[in-house]
C-alpha cells in the first residue's frame, strides 16, 4: 500500500471528522421544542395556589395577589412547559370551576393541610367532585398538601385517609405530595412527577 494512498485515507478521515464537528457546532439548528401541557389548578382560597405557582416562576412573593377569577401562567421546566390555568377558590367562584375544565390535560389540586376542620371538609368535597367530573376523571392529578411548615399541618397519611383517596382514586393517575413555599426542591419534584404522568398518558394515546 503506497504512502500516498495512506495519506489520502487519513486526509479523508480527518475531513469527515471535521465536517461532523462543523455540523455539530454550526449546523445543529434550534433545539427541539419542549412539549406543552394545559393544566387546571384548583383549591380553596388561602390554600396557596398563587404563591406556589409564582415560586415556580421565580416571581417575587411581594407581588403575589390572590386570584379572584382566573389567571394563566406558563411554568417552564427542563423537559416541558406547563400552561397552568389557576381558578380562584372563593365560595362564589367555585361553582363555575367546571366551565374552565375543557381542554385540560392534567389537574393540580392544592389544599391547606393546616386549615380548620370546616375548610378541610370543603376541600375534601371539592376534590371528590373534581376526581369524578367527566372532563377530569381520566386525567393525572397532582394533589399538593401545602403549608407543611405550619405546626397544625396534617401529615400526608392523615390527609390520604381523611380524603379517602385510596378507594376514590383507585385506577386513576394521582400523586399526593406534602409541600411548603420554603421547600422549592420538593415542589419542583412534585411537578416533575406530574410531567412523567402526562408523558405516560401521551405515549399511551400514541399507541392506541
Amino acid at each position: 500500500m503506497s504512502a500516498w494512498f495512506i495519506y489520502s485515507e487519513v486526509s479523508l478521515l480527518c475531513s469527515c471528522v471535521c465536517i461532523k464537528c462543523f455540523r455539530a457546532l454550526c449546523c445543529k439548528g434550534p433545539p427541539p421544542a419542549r412539549p406543552e401541557y394545559d393544566l387546571v389548578c384548583i383549591g380553596l382560597t388561602g390554600s396557596g395556589k398563587t404563591s406556589l405557582l409564582s415560586k415556580l416562576c421565580s416571581e417575587s412573593p411581594e407581588n403575589v395577589v390572590s386570584t379572584t377569577g382566573f389567571s394563566i401562567k406558563a411554568v417552564p421546566f427542563q423537559n416541558a412547559v406547563l400552561n397552568v390555568k389557576e381558578l380562584g377558590g372563593a365560595d362564589n367562584i367555585r361553582k363555575y370551576w367546571s366551565r374552565y375544565y375543557q381542554g385540560s390535560q392534567g389537574v393540580i389540586f392544592v389544599l391547606d393541610s393546616a386549615s380548620s376542620e370546616d375548610d378541610l371538609e370543603t376541600a375534601r368535597n371539592e376534590l371528590h367532585s373534581a376526581l369524578q367530573h367527566p372532563q377530569l376523571c381520566t386525567l393525572p392529578f397532582l394533589i399538593l398538601a401545602n403549608h407543611q411548615d405550619k405546626p397544625a399541618a396534617r401529615s400526608v397519611q392523615e390527609i390520604k385517609k381523611y380524603f379517602e383517596l385510596e378507594p376514590l382514586a383507585r385506577g386513576k393517575r394521582w400523586i399526593l405530595q406534602p409541600c411548603s413555599l420554603d421547600d422549592v426542591d420538593t415542589l419542583k419534584d412534585s411537578f416533575s412527577q406530574l410531567i412523567n404522568l402526562l408523558e405516560e398518558k401521551d405515549h399511551e394515546a400514541m399507541r392506541m
